[in-house]
């Protein structure tokens, strides 16, 4: 029988990216190392300097919740796949490889996986980086399905842990995982291939083959133009679109009504949020953000921002009617009506997100968001390559002394 470990291995090892494939990578480059910049004062990048290298940047480069996002596996493909090519040494066939068995095995578990409370950024993601790391040290398809299955132990994470410190450590976990296995089997491991096949099994992944058709990247990437959970860039772009064209203060507002298919607010699971990563999570905060900041940043998801009185008044006024169903983040469409003190009720829908693959991000949107992340620092983004780029975070995300 052939192992679904040995088919993705076989797919890794023999890609040849395509032009449309090279320049996914690139701008997944930019965009991660960016917001692993952003990130580097966070205290969890602090933390983060107890996993390796890669677990290290892979935990800063998601802690902000600005990286971007495969819409079809709900995985956070570059958090992973970008940290796990320069640690080991790769190059942009390295972080294809990883994306493509990422998206593939996140699609492979399916909505359903998600839904049900896993992190599939984690789950699908430590397999994948032992194939991006094992592709990255040149190892054959048969090292590369046995670092695949190596790290089948460590294919874990939940949901519960969104708004915590934990959320970002196990992508870090994750990416540990995946170069410890891939060194492993270049050292000589060995490993049941078909361990990959028993877990997708027991965590419910959906029967049948794997699609390895089409770009290493099915279906591309999502880019977020907000520094939170995807779940909120269409509510948090649709309520200040509606507010710059109604001309609407927040304190003028005395009623928030949203609709919205079910699936869309999954892993929404703060309703009256304390912390600023419990406001990335935070439906009502996302709304309350919107109004008062316009175009929500780095400063509207700190826990003094999260605190505002303002902003918890306008949380408390969100009312959200949810519709039964649906199987991704930008389901149906969302709807919302804003009710102002003079009687006056204003409405909107949206359906694709600035960001969203069906509307990317301008060259203006990109630049803007990658100058924002790197302000204060002395780097030129623009000239970030696959070669230099580890070199650039090992200067700006540093380690502390070993002592410490």
């Amino acid at each position: 029988m052939t192992s679904t470990a040995g088919v993705l291995a076989q797919w890794a090892h023999d890609l040849r990216p395509a032009e449309d494939d090279l320049a996914l990578a690139g701008r997944s480059l930019l965009d991660t190392v960016a917001v692993t910049l952003a990130a580097r004062d966070h205290p969890v990048t602090a933390l983060a300097t107890r996993l390796g290298e890669g677990g290290h940047w892979a935990a800063a480069g998601h802690v902000l919740d600005f990286d971007d996002l495969h819409m079809p596996s709900t995985t956070h493909i570059s958090a992973v796949c970008v940290p796990t090519a320069l640690a080991a040494g790769g190059d942009a066939r390295a972080y294809l490889a990883a994306a493509g068995v990422m998206a593939r095995l996140g699609t492979a578990l399916g909505w359903s996986h998600y839904s049900a409370g896993w992190h599939a950024t984690c789950t699908a993601g430590a397999p994948a980086a032992a194939a991006g790391a094992a592709v990255a040290m040149g190892l054959d398809s048969e090292r590369i399905a046995t670092a695949i299955a190596l790290a089948v132990s460590a294919a874990g994470g939940v949901q519960r842990a969104f708004g915590t410190d934990a959320k970002s450590l196990q992508v870090g976990f994750a990416v540990d995982a995946g170069l410890r296995a891939a060194g492993l089997a270049a050292a000589g491991a060995r490993a049941d291939e078909t361990a990959l096949d028993a877990w997708l099994h027991l965590v419910g992944a959906k029967p049948g083959g794997l699609d390895l058709a089409g770009p290493a990247v099915p279906d591309g990437l999502a880019i977020k133009m907000y520094p939170c959970c995807y779940a909120l860039q269409r509510p948090i772009s649709a309520v200040a679109e509606l507010a710059d064209q109604a001309g609407l203060e927040a304190g003028d507002v005395q009623r928030i009504e949203l609709r919205t298919p079910a699936a869309t607010v999954v892993p929404l699971i703060h309703h009256r949020p304390d912390t600023g990563l419990q406001g990335k999570f935070s439906l009502e905060y996302a709304v309350a953000a919107a109004l008062l900041d316009r175009h929500p940043g780095f400063a509207s998801f700190t826990d003094a921002a999260v605190r505002r009185d303002a902003a918890r008044r306008l949380g408390g006024l969100v009312e959200t009617e949810v519709d039964p169903g649906g199987d991704w983040l930008l389901d149906g469409e969302l709807q919302v009506k804003i009710h102002t003190g003079n009687g006056a009720v204003h409405h909107a829908a949206l359906r694709y997100p600035p960001g969203s693959p069906a509307r990317p991000p301008t060259p203006a949107q990109l630049s803007a968001k990658l100058a924002d992340c790197v302000a204060g620092l002395d780097t030129d983004w623009s000239a970030w390559t696959w070669q230099n780029a580890a070199g650039v975070l090992r200067e700006f995300v540093r380690r502390p002394p070993a002592s410490s």
